[in-house]
């Protein structure tokens, strides 16, 4: 195969990256999911079950923050849109 690292560091970096980018891609997945359930229920109008997935999805947001998964930008961007979408349910 070609591009395969012979030199040991870089094998073992290699297998740390796989290691991290399947971390990674499971806390966004986590993420994505609580969010689309704040917005299930935001949809719906159901304001007690919106508070708490909002909790959760805000949580979650940041979380990935402090693990480097988002920009703490995107992350405020993110929020305040779901804290818009709450403030509407009323």
């Amino acid at each position: 195969m070609f591009g395969l690292p012979n030199i040991k560091s870089a094998k073992k970096r290699v297998l740390i990256a796989e290691v991290r980018n399947a971390r990674n891609k499971a806390a966004k997945s986590e993420l994505k999911t609580a969010i689309k359930k704040f917005e299930a229920a935001a949809a719906e109008g159901n304001r007690t079950e919106a508070d708490g997935a909002y909790k959760v999805a805000v949580k979650k947001v940041d979380q990935a923050v402090a693990k480097g998964i988002l920009h703490k930008n995107t992350a405020a961007h993110r929020k305040s849109a779901m804290t818009l979408k709450l403030n509407k349910i009323g």
